[in-house]
Formats: structure tokens, sequence, C-alpha cells
């Protein structure tokens, strides 16, 4: 248990709550635009058994609304776009699905972007959608011996869900799904929290659609904004890099435990992102209030 205290207390300084850090992270973006990007499962919403009833509560969803009138937000998930929007339901967001491969952003144009930002539907593996559907068809027969897992059809990408799965069938599942993609060369095979990811294999991921919304949003090649991306799981990592890369915003890993993780500040839990979102707003507003005194 020592053992255990120690090695998280260690993480914590390595990577210390963004709720604890709010004057700390909002002093680094001082003078600049804060741009939100938003994981969905496990970040806005608890991570549940039927993947189908990952819903949002009706104050995290209200939170959103609200950070949304004062920053650019974009959801970035991997699960199919407009299953994620039937989740969310805010039109005044940019939605990206599939782990970043289907793109849309709102039918309007936030006043927070540049001059140049658009309206956008990006979707650069439509040519895969046919062998998507062919492996997803494959993949529902091959596991049906297995108990409890699940295969969903997120569009541009295919998840296998094994939360349910008894432990001692985990090895033998992964490689039905392996023996199936053994005929796909074209789609490569990645594992998050209890599910297998399969994708084309295509240089795309949630670290390029955060390259992306940027531009889309007419922040590319900008000094003058901040992104913060929040996030749980390993494919959130590639946006975390992508931010350490360009020495510009920051990463947020939701975790109750220590992983390792490109993230710069953690939060354990969606209650927890809720917090921080509330944040950002109330000083917002509070900064709205003082120059309207003035």
């Amino acid at each position: 248990m020592v053992a255990h205290d120690d090695e998280y207390g260690y993480w914590m300084r390595q990577h210390p709550s963004a709720l604890a850090s709010f004057e700390e992270i909002m002093e680094l973006s001082k003078g600049k635009q804060i741009a939100l990007f938003l994981d969905y499962d496990g970040t806005l919403s608890p991570i549940v058994q039927d993947p189908d009833r990952a819903f949002m509560s009706d104050s995290m969803r209200a939170a959103v609304k609200d950070v949304a009138r004062f920053f650019p937000t974009a959801i970035v998930s991997g699960r199919c776009r407009d299953k994620v929007y039937n989740f969310v339901k805010l039109g005044e967001l940019f939605y990206a699905g599939s782990h970043g491969m289907d793109i849309k952003g709102p039918n309007k144009v936030s006043k927070h972007t540049k001059a140049q930002a658009r309206p956008v539907l990006f979707q650069p593996a439509s040519e895969f959608l046919p062998m998507i559907h062919e492996v997803y068809n494959k993949l529902v027969e091959k596991t049906k011996s297995t108990p409890g897992a699940r295969v969903e059809n997120n569009k541009f990408c295919l998840s296998v869900h094994f939360r349910c799965v008894d432990e001692r069938r985990w090895s033998p599942l992964a490689d039905q799904v392996k023996t199936v993609l053994k005929e796909y060369p074209k789609l490569h095979l990645t594992q998050g929290r209890k599910v297998l990811e399969i994708r084309p294999s295509i240089k795309w991921n949630k670290g390029k659609a955060l390259e992306f919304l940027l531009e889309s949003l007419g922040f590319a090649d900008c000094n003058d904004v901040f992104p913060i991306y929040i996030g749980d799981d390993r494919t959130d990592e590639d946006a975390f890099k992508v931010l350490r890369e360009r020495g510009q915003g920051l990463g947020i890993l939701v975790s109750k435990s220590p992983k390792e993780t490109r993230a710069s500040y953690s939060l354990q839990e969606p209650t927890e992102v809720m917090n921080f979102l509330h944040c950002l707003v109330n000083l917002k507003r509070g900064s709205i209030k003082g120059r309207s005194k003035a």
C-alpha cells in the first residue's frame, strides 16, 4: 500500500490536478484564446458496461454548452460522429468521430474563431467504408461464441468491446479478431480501455484531427491560441503529443491511477472535468463583468 501511495504521489507531482493548478494554467494561457478539445467516453460520460448507454448527465451537457459560449469547443471521440452527436446534442460544437476520421463543424462560425474559420466536413478515410462494413459483419459472426463480446461499428473504424467478457476469454477473443484482420492488411489493430480498435492504416489519429480542427478554427500557425485537450484513453496520447511538440497549450489526462502519459495535468473523473469547465466559465464571466463595470 505504501509503495502504491508513493508511486501515485510521484505521478501526481509530475501530472498535478488541473483543478488545484487552475490559476497556474490560466497564467499560462494569459492573453491567448483558449480552445477546448474533449474526449467523450470516460471524460464527459462515465465508462459503462453497455457502450450504447454511455449517457452524459444533464449537468455535464449544461457545462459543455456554457463553455462553448466562450471558447471554441470540439468533441474528439473514437465513436461514430452521429452517435456522439446524439449523446451530446449540442449543435454549436465541432465533432470529430472515428478517432478524427469524420469531422464536422457547426453550421455557423463561432465568434471566437478567426475570420477565415469555416464550416467543415472532412472524411479522410472514405475509401475504406466498404472494407470496414465487410470486416464488421465478419467480426460479429466470429465473436458470437464469446459471451459478452460486442462489436461496435463507428463508421470509419470498429470497436470490439470486452469489458463484459470473462477475463480468461480476453486472449482468445483477441486471437479471433487478429484472424479476421489477417485478410485485411490495410487495417490495423490497437487496444484501448477494454476495447480493441480496428482502424484504416492511414496517417491520421486524434493528434492529426486536433491540428486539422485548429486550422479549421482559423488558428493555424497562431501564437495567440491555447489549446486544452482533455481525454482518458491511449488514443488521446496522439493529441497530447501534438501539443507537447507544438509547445502550445496542454493536455489533461482523466485517470484515477498512474499512467504513462504525455499530458501535463490530470483530473480523476468526469465530475472533475465538469468542475474544470465550470471554473473556465466562471473566470470568463467574471472578466466580462469586470470589463463592463470599467
